[in-house]
């Protein structure tokens, strides 16, 4: 072998070693780039000083963050001249008395205030991937859900969003599938995806008498069950009638801290997914890989995605009818057809839905 030969084999070979054991990082681990090193550390900082782990209140709070931050972003007005905000650039933390005072950010400074030590802590990693990186991890506690793909590099924002570009539940459809579109390039299917964030995620704000109202029966499990209960038929609401927003719940009777289910009138109009568990999540994980890069050029950034841990599995458990409800309760005549054929819960009372995960009395 000549030495020119040999030289290019060993390139070769020291680029295959470097491939298959990545870069090791002070802290031991390895990672695909050293810029996805300061990212362990957080995760495990995120992991036991603000989720504990669970698929609690702020997990819940974190992923719509996430959303908040990232589609504050118009195209449309950015062509115009106008403020157009940055997508997922971290506005949200940086201007925090700014855009969490927008009508449609109502609540969102419970999450803003429980992110903004983690970014004075690690100065190495910007506002847009703290947040993004969150809600990534903080998914991830909930079992069924997707392994999110997380990728690094968004500068800071320099500016806060101008007002106007979250949408919200009390929006006719059409207007919600437009505002995504300009946001995201969203297209209506993408739009459902995303709503599957729904079926672990509550309500603080929209009935101010009530805290923690959860969206379905099943709010600590990614699961298809927010798409069957959003076609129950309405009964009452769980706390307050006629706030902004919000529509009759199937389920709305509470105890105590364990109130009764919230529904959005946006999801009641739009549902899908029922018991297509693997449909929902890769549809969902492909949505909200889109979702975290917005006003970001993807190829600037460096997918760090190996720094996230497998949720847990679904239980496997089916979507159901909740206890004392049927295939007769089911209000929209319009769905896949046939309708799926589903057993109800057992119980002769209307279900209870716990305030804790995993069976807790306090959280």
């Amino acid at each position: 072998m000549s030495f020119k030969s040999f030289v290019a084999f060993l390139s070769i070979a020291l680029a295959a070693h470097a491939a298959t054991t990545g870069v090791q990082c002070p802290d031991g681990n390895v990672a695909s780039h050293s810029a996805c090193c300061p990212f362990f550390a957080l995760r495990e900082d995120l992991q036991n000083n603000a989720f504990s782990r669970q698929c609690g209140e702020e997990t819940h709070e974190t992923v719509r963050l996430s959303f908040h931050d990232a589609i504050a972003f118009s195209p449309a007005l950015k062509a115009q001249g106008l403020p157009a905000g940055g997508g997922a650039d971290g506005s949200m933390l940086l201007f925090p008395n700014v855009e969490p005072n927008f009508h449609a950010n109502l609540g969102i400074s419970d999450s803003v205030d429980l992110l903004t030590p983690f970014l004075n802590n690690h100065t190495d990693v910007t506002a847009g991937d703290l947040i993004q990186f969150a809600a990534a991890v903080a998914i991830g506690n909930c079992p069924g859900a997707p392994k999110l793909e997380f990728k690094a590099g968004r500068p800071n924002a320099t500016a806060p969003a101008p007002d106007g570009l979250i949408p919200e539940p009390q929006d006719a459809v059409d207007k919600i599938f437009a505002r995504m579109k300009d946001g995201g390039n969203f297209s209506p299917d993408e739009v459902v995806a995303l709503l599957a964030s729904h079926s672990i995620a509550r309500a603080d704000h929209v009935d101010p008498q009530i805290k923690a109202a959860p969206f379905d029966s099943t709010p600590f499990t990614f699961d298809t069950q927010v798409f069957l209960e959003v076609l129950l038929k309405g009964v009452g609401f769980p706390g307050s009638p006629n706030n902004t927003g919000e529509a009759e719940s199937p389920l709305p009777v509470g105890s105590g801290a364990n109130v009764g289910e919230l529904r959005l009138q946006s999801d009641f109009s739009i549902a899908r997914f029922i018991n297509e568990q693997d449909k929902m999540t890769n549809a969902f994980k492909n949505a909200m890989a889109k979702l975290a890069v917005i006003g970001q050029d993807p190829n600037q950034l460096i997918d760090c995605s190996e720094v996230i841990l497998a949720p847990a599995p679904a239980s496997g458990k089916p979507a159901t009818f909740p206890a004392t409800k049927t295939q007769s309760d089911v209000e929209v005549a319009c769905y896949a057809s046939p309708f799926p054929t589903l057993s109800t819960d057992p119980g002769a009372t209307e279900t209870i839905i716990p305030h804790c995960p995993n069976g807790e009395t306090t959280c």
